[in-house]
């Protein structure tokens, strides 16, 4: 399956972009679209998929045009601009859409508002839409664990600290450095959920998430 390495799926999708407002004024609203998915780089825990369960990565851009030549005498375009997302996620695809919208709907309805077709007003008309929208995925690259999210934050978060008690340890007596262990178990607590490292988030100072 092209779209399916071990346990992650490889979604994407293009969807196509009103051209005209709703007034018919030839105003693209893609401008719009754009400031509000720039928004969401302006810090680094701004974005929506932050909330999404099991999201190992995604990406929106608007692409404008990508220009072919299909013979040695003519260019061709796309003849719309179109919005692109793209995700890898942990899991198959109707769960984790329906994660998707359950978690973000406000913010599914912002980004896809001038999206040709979008007429979503529930999990399974999302579903739908996007399916609809869906191309193949070719050459996805398993970059993880192959593990739920949850499980590979949990793990980043023991690695980091147990590191810096390492580096902070060093020659520290038999005695001294079993009492700080014991303390840094009691700190990170391996076999529960949390504290875990945040998703989303690259900043060491805001990684950890209580």
């Amino acid at each position: 399956m092209p779209n399916k390495s071990g346990n992650v799926y490889g979604l994407t999708t293009l969807c196509p972009l009103i051209y005209k407002d709703s007034n018919n004024n030839n105003e693209s609203p893609v401008m719009e679209l754009r400031k509000l998915l720039q928004g969401y780089d302006e810090r680094d825990d701004s974005s929506p998929m932050m909330k999404v369960p099991n999201t190992y990565l995604a990406r929106f851009f608007v692409l404008d045009d990508v220009i072919f030549q299909s013979c040695p005498y003519e260019l061709e375009h796309l003849k719309s601009k179109y919005l692109v997302f793209t995700a890898n996620f942990y899991g198959d695809l109707d769960p984790y859409l329906e994660g998707m919208y359950a978690a973000i709907p406000e913010e599914i309805k912002k980004i896809w508002h001038d999206a040709v077709g979008f007429n979503v007003a529930d999990a399974q008309s999302f579903k739908a839409y996007i399916k609809k929208c869906q191309v193949t995925t070719t050459f996805l690259f398993n970059g993880s664990t192959d593990d739920p999210l949850a499980t590979q934050l949990k793990s980043l978060y023991v690695k980091q600290e147990f590191s810096k008690f390492v580096f902070q340890n060093q020659g520290t007596s038999p005695e001294l450095l079993l009492q700080e262990f014991k303390k840094l178990i009691s700190t990170i607590k391996p076999s529960e959920n949390l504290p875990t490292w945040k998703a989303g988030v690259g900043d060491l100072n805001k990684v950890v998430q209580y």
